[in-house]
Parts: structure tokens; C-alpha cells; sequence
């Protein structure tokens, strides 16, 4: 029969909750801006998007102080276990600020977004509390937490990609998304349900403790981490959950598709790795296990796939976003490279080469919404001449597309050079998968390359070859994202030892 707690019990509560709550506080502070953002909109109801905007960026940059200030805090967790401070999700906690910040700048410069008729308070509320929800994707030592914080992301993400809702192609991605995302849902809930259904805990170190000491049933393990790995795979763009992908970046408003390139794609990252670095613990031996099946042959596969797959298919694309969405499936597939190795070096490779992302990838959008403002299409063949009218943006581009393709002296190129030098340190296991890897590169190159190809070297049928004119605060963000991705792909020091710093935390574990 249920009894209710008595009253030191609940003093009790509430003191772990406060004293959790003092580790909470860059989440406490954005969760306050959603809110602020709220009553701004209705205070300046239809008057100034700019100001929202400006509020947004603003409260962004705030939270960072409070981040900043997690630092020298001991790694722990509260919330009776649910959730983490620790060093790995303080980096994400930065770097999904950093893309929440890229996607209000590259929401100010989006002409669709901003003649909507409603208000965009809305709108730059659900940006905020996707930042929130990824972080706590990162942070999350529990899998109801990791679910519910992956939800608060999914229908955030699901409100935006529909947010213009007069277009047709808009409305017809949101509703693409939340159908797989329901299913996708569905598929991570079930494999939870069946893990805690052999351990009867959900904090992950408890599960990892509880496998390692009493055993599991190996079929239940192995469809277990199926339906789990469908589950993050979704929310990584990965082959062959892939799907929701192309039409969903075509339709959603560009900076929208921006943000869940990289925003999203990064939490699903930071959830996957420390999922399965603690929760399913595994000695990479070349042995088998699982019903001959290792889970790590699993994101092999899915790794290899996504390669071929979004590399291929990309080559036949004519319109730039679904180019760009096909090439962020195949990103998917080198960032679980870092993963595989399972070690250290591996964790650090993956990290640096997420902030190479960040950079070159919002970098890539930001020059696509330009030319798109300017020229009213994202067609590739539109693109003829447009290096001559459009310098600067035609320029940054094209070191945007020479860093996602990963060649020196590129961000990119660092991140793709950790990433195979950790593949290769684990020895001959894994060359082919570093073989593909390569291939794959050379195939990216081709199709990366088209763009300048029609920029520079082709001739426009428009007859007018005046000079197109930008805003001044476009040319600031285009070219400070052009150098910080030549800066770092030349100084990239700094960002490898706070990689290496934030990866440490699973160094005991994976080594």
C-alpha cells in the first residue's frame, strides 16, 4: 500500500533538489530566457523581429558566463542520479550555445522567415529551448532523462521545420519528421524498456554494474541495442535511418535545416557516447559477443553505409540544401569513425571534428540563405557566375565546401585527419573502414566542387553581371566564419587540448 512520505523525507527531496539545482543553473537560466522571450513577443507583438533577435543572441551569450563558471566544479551527478556535470557535457553545453547563437544570425538574414505574418518570439523561444533540451541530451545519466530531454528536442524541431506555413514543401517536412521521429521514439522507448526490464535500474553507470555482474540474456541484449541505436541514429542522420533527411532540410526554412545539421546531430552524438560508453561497457578484442553480433560491428556497418550512401547519392543533386542534407548524412558516418575506435583519442577526435562542423557547415548555410535572398533560388545551375557578382560570399564558400571535404589548411581538414589517425592506431581491424573513409573523401570532392565550378568558371544566361550587394553585418558573419575556419585549420591547438581535456572523463573507461 502507498505511504506517503513523511516530513523530514521530504525535507529530504528538497534539499538534494536545491543542492542539484546549484549545478543547473546555465539550463535554469535558458529555460528563464524562453520565457522572457515569450512576454517580449508580446510586448513588441508584429514590431521588431531584429529586437527578438538581438534579446535571443544576448541571453545566449549570458548563459555562457554561467557555463563558464561549471568549469573548476568536481564532475558529479544529482537529481538522484538522472543527470551529469562533468567536463564532457560542459563541452557541449558551449558548443550548443555557440550553434544556437549561428542559428539566430542566420534566422536574421532569412527574408522567408521574416516576412512571416505571426511574430517570431515563437520561434526564437523553441531555438532556445532546443539549446536546452541538447544539453541535457549531453548531460543526461539516465535513460528517462536522455528520452524526455530528446523529446523536448524533437518537438521543438518539429514546430520550427513547419514554421513557414504557407509553404507547402515546409508543412509537408514537419509532418515527414514527426512521423519518423514518433517511430524512432518509439524504437529508443522499447530498447529502454527492455535494458531496464533485465537490470530494473535506468541510471546508466547502475546498468553497466548490474550487466557486468549478473550477465544478460544475450537475444534481449542484441534487439535491445537495435532498437536503441535506431533511436540515436535518427536523431545523427545516419544510413538507414536516414530517411526523414533530404526532404526534411529541402523544406524546412534554411536556417532551421542549419541548426538540426548541427545542433541535433551533435546531441544525438553526445548521447550515443555516453550511452554506450558506460551503459553497454565492451573491450574491443576482434572477439564476438551479443549472439555473435558486437555492437560495435553494428556502428561499423552504419558508419560504412552512411559513407557510400550520402557521398553517392549527393552527386546527382541539383538543389544545394538537399546536396548539403546528403553530405550531412555522410558527415554521420566519418563522426562515428572517432567512436569505434573506442578510446580516448578516438572521443577527442570526434570532438574536434564536431566544432569543425559547427564552423564550416553553418559557414555553408549562412552563404546559401545570401545567395538565395539575393537570387531567389537554391538550384546549383543558378549558381553560374555568381563568384564575380558576389566575392566575398563566393570566396567563403568555397573554403567552406574545401573544409567539409577535408583538405588543408582547414578546420576540416584537422578534424578528418584525427579522426582516420585514430581509426588507424587500433590497427588492421579497421583499414577498411578507413579505406572507405578516404574513397568516400575523394567522392565528396566532386560534388563539393561543382558549386565553384558554376561560381567561378561558367557563365550566367543573365545577361547583368553587376556586382550583387550584401549587408554589412552578413559580410562580418561570413567573414568571420571564413577565417575562425582557416584560423583553426592552421592554430588548432587550443581546441585539441580542450577536446582532450573533455574526452578524459572516459579515458579510464575505454583505454
Amino acid at each position: 500500500m502507498f505511504e506517503m512520505p513523511s516530513g523530514a523525507e521530504i525535507q529530504s527531496i528538497i534539499s538534494i533538489l536545491k543542492g542539484g539545482a546549484a549545478y543547473f543553473v546555465p539550463e535554469i537560466y535558458l529555460s528563464a530566457l524562453f520565457m522572457v522571450l515569450i512576454v517580449v513577443d508580446l510586448i513588441t507583438w508584429r514590431k521588431n523581429s531584429r529586437f527578438l533577435a538581438t534579446v535571443t543572441i544576448a541571453g545566449l551569450l549570458g548563459s555562457l558566463y554561467f557555463i563558464y563558471k561549471q568549469q573548476p566544479l568536481p564532475d558529479s551527478e544529482f537529481f538522484f542520479g538522472m543527470y551529469a556535470l562533468d567536463r564532457f557535457g560542459i563541452f557541449f553545453k558551449y558548443f550548443f550555445v555557440a550553434s544556437g547563437i549561428l542559428a539566430v544570425l542566420t534566422t536574421m538574414i532569412d527574408k522567408p522567415l521574416n516576412k512571416q505574418e505571426s511574430g517570431m518570439g515563437e520561434y526564437y523561444a523553441l531555438l532556445v529551448a532546443m539549446v536546452v533540451g541538447m544539453m541535457m541530451m549531453a548531460s543526461s545519466t539516465d535513460m528517462l532523462m536522455m528520452f524526455l530531454a530528446m523529446e523536448l528536442v524533437s518537438l521543438s524541431a518539429y514546430a520550427m521545420t513547419g514554421y513557414l506555413k504557407r509553404e507547402i514543401r515546409s508543412s509537408e517536412a514537419a509532418l515527414k519528421y514527426l512521423v519518423y521521429g514518433a517511430v524512432s521514439s518509439g524504437m529508443l522507448l522499447y530498447g529502454f524498456s527492455l535494458i531496464y526490464g533485465m537490470t530494473g535500474q535506468t541510471n546508466i553507470s547502475k546498468i553497466a554494474m548490474l550487466l557486468a555482474v549478473h550477465g544478460y540474456n544475450p537475444l534481449v541484449m542484441i534487439l535491445a541495442v537495435l532498437l536503441i541505436v535506431a533511436g540515436f541514429g535518427y536523431k545523427m542522420g545516419a544510413v538507414p535511418f536516414h530517411f526523414w533527411s533530404p526532404d526534411v532540410y529541402e523544406g524546412a526554412p534554411t536556417p532551421v535545416t542549419a541548426y538540426l545539421s548541427v545542433g541535433s546531430k551533435a546531441a544525438g552524438f553526445a548521447m550515443l557516447m555516453r550511452f554506450f560508453y558506460v551503459a553497454v561497457p565492451h573491450e574491443l578484442t576482434g572477439g564476438i559477443s551479443f549472439l555473435q553480433v558486437d555492437w560495435l560491428w553494428i556502428l561499423m556497418l552504419i558508419s560504412a553505409a552512411s559513407m557510400i550512401y550520402g557521398n553517392v547519392v549527393a552527386i546527382w543533386q541539383k538543389n544545394v540544401k538537399r546536396l548539403l542534407a546528403y553530405s550531412s548524412i555522410a558527415h554521420a558516418g566519418y563522426l562515428l569513425l572517432g567512436i569505434i575506435t573506442m578510446d580516448q583519442l578516438g572521443t577527442q577526435a570526434t570532438l574536434v571534428y564536431l566544432a569543425a562542423y559547427l564552423l564550416m557547415n553553418y559557414g555553408a548555410f549562412y552563404v546559401v540563405i545570401i545567395i538565395a535572398n539575393r537570387t531567389g533560388s537554391e538550384n546549383l545551375e543558378d549558381y553560374r557566375g555568381l563568384g564575380k557578382r558576389m566575392p566575398l560570399a563566393g570566396a567563403a564558400l568555397t573554403v567552406f565546401l574545401i573544409s567539409l571535404v577535408g583538405l588543408p589548411p582547414t578546420f576540416g581538414f584537422i578534424g578528418k585527419l584525427m579522426i582516420f589517425s585514430a581509426l588507424l592506431s587500433k590497427g588492421s581491424l579497421f583499414m577498411w573502414l578507413a579505406l572507405i573513409g578516404i574513397l568516400t573523401s575523394v567522392i565528396s570532392l566532386y560534388y563539393y566542387m561543382l558549386i565553384p565550378l558554376n561560381m567561378y568558371l561558367r557563365e550566367s544566361e543573365n545577361p547583368d553581371d553587376s556586382v550583387i550587394e550584401t549587408g554589412m553585418g552578413a559580410k562580418i558573419v561570413t567573414a568571420a566564419l571564413m577565417i575562425a575556419t582557416l584560423y583553426f585549420g592552421l592554430f588548432f591547438q587550443p581546441i585539441v587540448n580542450y577536446a582532450k581535456y573533455s574526452s578524459a572523463i572516459f579515458g579510464a573507461l575505454l583505454n
